[in-house]
């Protein structure tokens, strides 16, 4: 597999996975480098929620090989609480623990919520948060921004992170266009890196099943719309990563499986 497509799944750990994907009988401290012989990078959700211990970061990185790449979501106290507000040291502390990952550090995803009215009345008005703190991002980190709000995801967003060299988060989601559906035409590649995430419909799949081991949902038509998507993207030398969420399709691990087959055809 080429270094400059990058396949792996959400969290490398869920219910159904202990006995689907993991040889039966290991102890969840071999998952990481069990998971690491499989794909070459894992987008990690746990930092969501809080900046992990910096004992824990330098066990990852121990735990796998010098080719892989961990993508870390930044915690939601700065995106989603603080909104980008008075979190400069938040965001520090986040930052300086990532970076005992060195050169296993992947891309840093800032993922927000849907914004309603009571917190910004405009896109502008998010924008005119947005980019002060843009400016500020350290060099040398691969950056990316998501967000949910699908009426701002328009040239005047995709043109804030193109300035400051961030990634737009291309997302597969429910009730979010993919980039072969939005109505304007633009140009969505925004630096030298694209990330895609296949994020699915949560709350139908969950109807189905909450236990994620096996496809539930055939997604293979949507996976080849992405493989020829991206393909020239690729080859105009950006380096693309694809993250796979079990809401996708009901088994993350065979998605990304799937996903890496159609793109070797």
């Amino acid at each position: 597999m080429s270094e400059t497509v990058r396949v792996g799944t959400s969290a490398f750990t869920a219910a159904g996975w202990e006995t689907a994907f993991y040889p039966v009988g290991m102890k969840a401290a071999e998952y990481l480098t069990y998971y690491a012989t499989k794909f070459d990078t894992v987008e990690f959700d746990s930092t969501f929620y809080r900046t992990p211990a910096l004992s824990t970061v330098k066990g990852w990185y121990a735990k796998t090989p010098s080719n892989f790449l961990f993508a870390l979501k930044v915690p939601q106290q700065i995106t989603h609480e603080k909104v980008l507000v008075d979190c400069d040291s938040d965001f520090a502390h986040f930052l300086d623990t990532a970076s005992a990952l060195n050169e296993k550090l992947g891309p840093i995803v800032f993922q927000f919520g849907y914004f309603n009215r009571s917190v910004f009345k405009s896109q502008a008005e998010f924008l005119a948060r947005l980019k002060p703190f843009l400016a500020k991002l350290p060099r040398g980190y691969k950056f990316a921004i998501e967000i949910r709000n699908k009426s701002w995801m328009d040239a005047r967003f995709v043109d804030a992170l193109r300035e400051r060299g961030v990634a737009m988060t291309l997302i597969d989601q429910s009730w979010v266009p993919r980039p072969w559906e939005f109505r304007e035409r633009l140009e969505l590649i925004t630096t030298d890196f694209a990330y895609v995430r296949l994020l699915g419909d949560r709350k139908g799949i969950e109807e189905i099943t909450k236990t994620w081991d096996k496809i539930v949902v055939d997604r293979n038509r949507d996976l080849k719309t992405w493989v020829d998507y991206l393909r020239p993207i690729k080859i105009r030398g950006v380096t693309i990563f694809v993250y796979v969420n079990n809401h996708y399709s009901g088994f993350a691990p065979q998605t990304a499986e799937r996903f890496l087959e159609l793109w070797g055809q």
